[in-house]
């Protein structure tokens, strides 16, 4: 049975040789972006989720404030590797930054407080659901992309950069791009180890 939906999130993968040459201006790009963002459920609506879009220098920035905290921290003797790695994700034409803001969070806690523990666990679910409608729209409008997760050693440095509000937490970070290379091989484990179904 065809199905679009599927369709996408099919067609959605990894894509980490990324280049400029994207098929969207930077205002369609990040038009693209918000929406997805916009559109993405949460708990109570809650709307706890953030985005910063970077592009050009902004992108590189970001980009090079990953390389050194890295190298900070990474052996100078093994930090080629990394190198090349962090290389490969400015070289995109931009990067997505998810954040959750946390005073959302807070406010939510203290009007239900029944449900106090569960807010800060549903606003991960709110950033992950976030990510994967960015992704796959991106990917519908054939831009590759993939996930990182460099925080949180650079949260710090990320805020002062952008001069972002104290209560954001970042979660993840997406480069994207042009595609300049196949995709990797994707493999699934058995159904029968992952699912169950009564009828």
């Amino acid at each position: 049975m065809a199905n679009s939906a599927i369709e996408a999130f099919e067609n959605r993968r990894s894509q980490y040789a990324i280049g400029k040459d994207i098929p969207l201006d930077q205002d369609a790009t990040a038009e693209l972006i918000q929406k997805a963002v916009k559109l993405a459920p949460t708990s109570f609506n809650s709307q706890s989720s953030r985005a910063v879009i970077l592009f050009g220098e902004h992108h590189d920035r970001f980009w090079q404030i990953v390389l050194d905290t890295l190298r900070e921290i990474v052996p100078a003797d093994a930090f080629a590797p990394t190198e090349k790695k962090i290389a490969s994700f400015a070289a995109g034409a931009g990067t997505v930054l998810f954040f959750e803001d946390q005073d959302v969070v807070k406010s939510l806690q203290e009007k239900f407080p029944l449900y106090a523990d569960n807010f800060p666990v549903w606003s991960e679910h709110a950033t992950g659901i976030a990510q994967f409608a960015v992704w796959t729209a991106l990917s519908d409008a054939n831009i590759g992309a993939s996930l990182q997760h460099y925080n949180p050693i650079i949260d710090e440095a990320v805020a002062k950069e952008w001069d972002l509000p104290a209560t954001w937490t970042l979660r993840a970070q997406m480069p994207f791009g042009s595609h300049e290379g196949e995709f990797g091989e994707k493999t699934f484990m058995d159904d029968s180890e992952r699912f169950r179904v009564f009828a």
